[in-house]
């Protein structure tokens, strides 16, 4: 069986805020580019970004704690900054409340300024050890827990293999 394609990230990172496509699936096994760029815009100062999930065909739970980690870490560093997911649909919508991500980020289903943007710039997904993979695992549901108390009993079983694998206590 082929693999799923992955999805196409494009960025318009002269913007203000930055501007993210999210097209296809949005998966453990891509989430970790977009974290790398939200850190290295974080860093460039630039901690307002609008993410546009018109194209995106649905995500799973490591890669919204990828966006809870987001959050977190603008709120902690950039209390000025904001991340805003647009036009997410309803299925994504409904997983990021049940969640509890909305307590972190701004959800809006309106187009706002995404449509405006000049996406010239792909974020590049690579393939990520099996070990890397499993610390993004991790991390990102752990994230999930730091953004809703109840995702701890949703994700308790995921947590304690990830974190034995890692050699981690539990917490």
């Amino acid at each position: 069986m082929p693999e799923a394609p992955l999805p196409v990230f494009r960025a318009d990172t002269s913007s203000d805020p930055v501007l993210v496509r999210v097209d296809g699936r949005a998966t453990f096994q891509n989430s970790g580019c977009l974290r790398e760029f939200i850190a290295r815009m974080l860093a460039q100062g630039k901690p307002r970004l609008v993410l546009d999930f018109a194209g995106c065909e649905g995500v799973d739970s490591t890669f919204l704690g990828v966006l809870a980690g987001a959050a977190i870490e603008i709120r902690r560093s950039a209390p000025e900054g904001s991340l805003v997911i647009v036009r997410a649909g309803t299925r994504n919508l409904e997983l990021m409340r049940n969640l509890g991500l909305h307590r972190l980020l701004t959800l809006d289903s309106s187009a706002g300024v995404v449509g405006m943007g000049n996406f010239d710039t792909a974020l590049q997904v690579r393939r990520q050890s099996e070990a890397e993979s499993a610390r993004l695992v991790l991390e990102a549901h752990e994230n999930l827990v730091a953004a809703d108390e109840a995702n701890r009993s949703r994700f308790q079983d995921v947590l304690a293999i990830l974190r034995e694998r890692s050699g981690q206590a539990s917490g």
